[in-house]
């Protein structure tokens, strides 16, 4: 077989394989899970017993969710849809709104185009850094994975354009194996417009199916909507019976000789080689009217096939019935990549059953798994971008009888990884692993454009004045930590005499809840002026350092009310927070309350001081952008309950709350 070879694919000589480092994922918040099936599941959990499936939204890059998913669902995977990006940065785009302030009835809201974030940018670097080279190793390793997770009845569907389908056929025939080529789909994705001045326009995608092996998923799908259907029912539904419904005739006539069909029924004689259906069937059409009977009893029966119940003609290579999604369709949640429900639903049809498990880890908006939900199916998706996981999250929330799933990262085992193999320390002594930690605040600190400070314990480094503490990789800035860097920030700014300012800033990879308002009031009291600043995901990204796309954002700020009425609590947000570095100055200028920021809110009435537990929620929709500031529970026992709220921006960060309810 003809080799498709690229640059990267070999480095002197030896093919280069795929990252295989499986790390664990953490589940950072489950949703929709009532409080019965919590109990229950940290009671198997606790037992060593397997737990109930849960579908899972995973938030991280498929360069490493992938090999993580491995030992778990290896040989499991009845289908992998993926979409990945063709050939523009806008992939990672989205539209983002700051909605209308209901105080103004006049108010309109506003739509700006979110750049990509730096991680997303990066990822858009690795994969056409190099043009086709670097998209063909991208997928090259993805797919050397997904080949291991699917089931031996399993099938991959890969969708893209014009620009590399070529390519992208003779490496699948490479990986899959040109036998277990199944079919190329075309979809026509939107009708003719003016063509370009030298050549055809574009109007359709490919869909490359291939499968794992022969024994493959196969559910035959029919439509009514294609060109060839339409023509079929106007063509061949053209009678009408007593009632006023349109039919078709058939032939009754078995094409092979079958002597235990041949018998005569109500007068007519059968055909030489028998009736297609026993006689019994015969006497059920009979019944339901599905039989023509001719006046002329030397002429044969034949069957009525009503066009209300026509199932339509066998779906083939050729799509020509989905049409491409819109800004003004139901479905549109501001993707321009976004893929019509339709499509997802006829190649999940195709291509599993019922409980089958469905992979897509180019989710986007979260098509495939919103599909998967609604036909019964399990599914677990994955994507880069932080707000195509807090879209599809919300999405899923609208599919009626949602069952609860996870979301979930790789988090702080992802930063151990590349600690480990960033600032190696060959060996195991204490000694070497101070070196190694120091090494990697000095690499933070670097990036911070801050100066290294010695003498100190908890400070790490100066900027402008302002101390820096730089958290460690694997664990949350805690309250405790504020204090400890509260006292050392005062004493090391009135011993030095030279005035400096007791100021500093926190950099940490996460933060303890709620330690944003309470470290700021400890701080204060110690008389110390501090800001925490978010470590970025794309300190882990090679060439994004190297590129200097490395930016520390500040933490939001949010404040909640609470009420309590017997056993009955009412929350409400107050007010809301944060730095507005990502929306655009003349969209700026819409932003007249702070609740236009707030794009969804969610509670866990029973934090405890684990995952957060996603029991109720509000948030906008295209349809419904008014948003609930307020919440009620009732309590059903009294009790010291931790209430936790989770807020998300319209740029799909989060910034949490929690708050200490007694009920008697």
């Amino acid at each position: 077989m003809t080799e498709l070879v690229w640059d990267g694919k070999y480095i002197n000589g030896k093919r280069q394989t795929p990252v295989r480092v499986a790390l664990p994922f953490q589940t950072i918040e489950t949703v929709n899970e009532s409080a019965a099936d919590r109990r229950k599941t940290l009671e198997l959990f606790s037992a060593g017993q397997t737990t109930a499936w849960r579908n899972r939204l995973i938030w991280g890059d498929n360069k490493f969710v992938l090999p993580s998913l491995l030992p778990e669902f290896s040989g499991q995977v009845d289908l992998i849809y993926i979409d990945p990006p063709f050939t523009t940065g806008q992939d990672f785009s989205f539209t983002a709104m700051i909605p209308a302030n209901d105080e103004y009835e006049q108010d309109e809201p506003t739509v700006f185009i979110k750049e990509p974030s730096i991680l997303e940018q990066k990822a858009y670097r690795d994969t056409w850094g190099k043009g086709v080279d670097s998209y063909l190793q991208m997928l090259y390793e993805r797919l050397s994975l997904s080949q291991e997770l699917l089931s031996d009845r399993g099938s991959i569907y890969l969708h893209c354009d014009w620009h590399v389908g070529h390519y992208i056929k003779a490496l699948m025939d490479e990986l899959f194996g040109e036998d277990n080529f199944r079919n190329e789909i075309i979809w026509k994705r939107k009708g003719g417009s003016a063509n370009p001045q030298n050549r055809l326009g574009v109007v359709t995608d490919s869909i490359f199916w291939y499968s794992k092996t022969d024994k493959i998923i196969f559910n035959p799908q029919f439509t009514k909507e294609s060109d060839e259907s339409k023509k079929y029912v106007e063509e061949r539904f053209n009678r009408t019976d007593e009632k006023g419904r349109r039919f078709m005739d058939s032939p009754l006539v078995s094409p092979n000789p079958r002597p235990n069909l041949t018998y005569s029924y109500k007068g007519y004689a059968p055909p030489p080689n028998g009736w297609s259906i026993s006689k019994e069937v015969m006497e059920r059409w009979d019944k339901d009217g599905k039989l023509l009977f001719p006046a002329d009893k030397s002429k044969r029966l034949r069957r009525k096939i009503f066009l209300d119940e026509y199932i339509g003609q066998p779906v083939q290579n050729l799509w020509n019935d989905i049409y491409v999604i819109n800004s003004q369709s139901k479905e549109f949640v501001g993707y321009d990549t976004q893929k019509p429900e339709s499509l997802l639903e006829r190649i999940i049809k195709f291509s599993s059953d019922e409980g089958s498990l469905v992979v897509d880890f180019f989710c986007g908006s979260g098509t495939t798994g919103t599909v998967a939900e609604r036909l019964g199916r399990r599914w677990v998706m994955c994507d880069l971008s932080r707000f195509a996981i807090h879209t599809a999250r919300k999405r899923l929330l609208s599919t009626l009888g949602i069952q609860p799933f996870s979301v979930q990262n790789l988090g702080k085992y992802e930063r151990q990884a590349w600690q480990s193999s960033e600032f190696k320390a060959n060996g195991e002594s204490t000694e070497l692993k101070h070196q190694q930690e120091s090494a990697y605040r000095r690499f933070i600190l670097d990036l911070y454009h801050a100066t290294p400070a010695t003498g100190h314990v908890w400070l790490h480094g100066v900027k402008a004045s302002r101390m820096v503490h730089v958290g460690a990789v694997d664990a949350p800035v805690t309250l405790s930590d504020i204090r400890a860097v509260a006292r050392e920030v005062w004493k090391a700014s009135n011993g030095s005499g030279e005035g400096r300012k007791a100021a500093a800033d926190i950099l940490g990879w996460e933060f303890a809840f709620e330690l944003n308002e309470t470290a700021r009031q400890i701080a204060a009291e110690s008389r110390v002026d501090v800001a925490f600043k978010k470590i970025p995901r794309e300190v882990l990204e090679k060439k994004a350092v190297e590129q200097g796309d490395i930016k520390f954002f500040e933490l939001g700020a949010l404040s909640v009310g609470s009420k309590l009425k017997k056993q009955e609590v009412t929350i409400e947000l107050t007010d809301f927070v944060i730095p507005i570095d990502d929306v655009p100055e003349d969209a700026r200028k819409s932003i007249k309350h702070w609740s236009q920021m707030i794009d969804y809110w969610a509670v866990d009435w029973d934090f405890k001081d684990d995952t957060f537990h996603n029991q109720w929620q509000s948030y906008r929709t295209r349809q419904d952008p008014k948003l609930e500031l307020k919440a009620n529970y009732d309590y059903s026992e009294p009790g010291e309950y931790k209430v936790m709220v989770k807020v998300i921006d319209i740029l799909g960060n989060d910034t949490t709350k929690t708050l200490d309810i007694k009920v008697k």
